[in-house]
């Protein structure tokens, strides 16, 4: 599973003693993501999305099968992260083929399940404390669905909610790699934004170097 430009840049500064576990996190994201292509049906999207949930709660009490990510996940993120706390992963991204309408229940839903368990569990994994964390996680998740809407109304909901969520904190360094996310976040969310940067542009590399150096 191939991670975006913004996240292998990240993946980049995580120590490499942690970047397996890390990388493996990460990749488990971008998985349940796309559960959500290759299909018209919303029934398909749930069906794969729920395969995931079962697998991920399996990982507790069985070997992992033969699928990479779920084999990554149990040599390099068990037992520091359970199975059972990666399958509350899979509630975030349930909401999206399920709903008729992102309202603001399914767009907390969404946002607490995905990002800020992403950063939660990315945190452990680093040897951070995670306390205070997942409203920054919330908002990277919220912008990264707004890049992905299929119209503009949409998109503009999801940046507002992730307005709400903004953390004007500076972070430790161990954090940083995830603060390079939320810091291009905030970035997506500036009131100015459009067209959408391309991921891995050199203004968003600037902007995480600038992050790396101050934690700002």
């Amino acid at each position: 599973m191939i991670l975006d430009p913004d996240r292998i840049l990240a993946l980049t500064y995580v120590p490499a003693k942690r970047r397996a576990a890390v990388g493996a996190l990460w990749r488990l994201d971008a998985a349940l993501g796309a559960a959500l292509t290759g299909g018209r049906e919303p029934i398909i999207a749930r069906i794969k999305l729920a395969w995931w949930r079962e697998a991920l709660e399996r990982l507790d009490r069985e070997p992992a099968p033969a699928e990479p990510v779920l084999r990554d996940l149990a040599d390099h993120v068990l037992p520091a992260v359970s199975g059972a706390e990666l399958a509350r992963m899979e509630e975030g991204w349930a909401v999206l083929p399920s709903a008729e309408t992102l309202g603001a229940d399914e767009l907390r839903l969404y946002a607490e399940r995905r990002g800020g368990l992403l950063f939660r569990y990315t945190a452990r994994l680093l040897g951070g404390n995670a306390e205070g964390l997942e409203p920054a996680g919330e908002a990277w998740a919220l912008i990264d669905l707004a890049r992905h809407c299929a119209t503009a109304e949409d998109a503009d909901v999801a940046v507002a909610a992730a307005r709400e969520r903004r953390l004007d904190r500076r972070w430790p360094a161990r954090l940083r790699p995830l603060g390079m996310l939320a810091a291009l976040a905030a970035r997506d969310a500036e009131p100015e934004r459009s067209p959408w940067e391309p991921r891995g542009s050199p203004r968003r590399m600037w902007r995480m170097l600038r992050h790396r150096i101050t934690g700002y």
